[in-house]
């Protein structure tokens, strides 16, 4: 699987089956150049018009199975919810 392919699959919090959204990023470790975690946009501020000020950075390790269509992943999300 290509990293491009990632950015087509719903993200999705197997904890209350919310999505969380699509790949939008993938951070990865410059050394060993192993994937460190995924990077999904947060939530919109008002009805997603006035952009975003947060993101979901989840660990690889969190992640359950990749699929065709979405990834399952297991996270508390106020615990992968960054500021930006």
């Amino acid at each position: 699987m290509r990293i491009c392919e990632l950015h087509n699959k719903q993200v999705i919090n197997t904890c209350d089956c919310k999505i969380l959204g699509c790949v939008a990023d993938v951070e990865f470790n410059e050394c060993t150049g192993c994937i460190k975690s995924l990077i999904v946009p947060g939530p919109g501020k008002f009805c997603s018009f006035l952009g975003r000020d947060s993101e979901y950075c989840i660990p690889w390790k969190c992640i359950r199975q990749i699929g065709e269509d979405i990834i399952l992943v297991e996270v508390q999300e106020e615990h992968c919810l960054k500021k930006l």
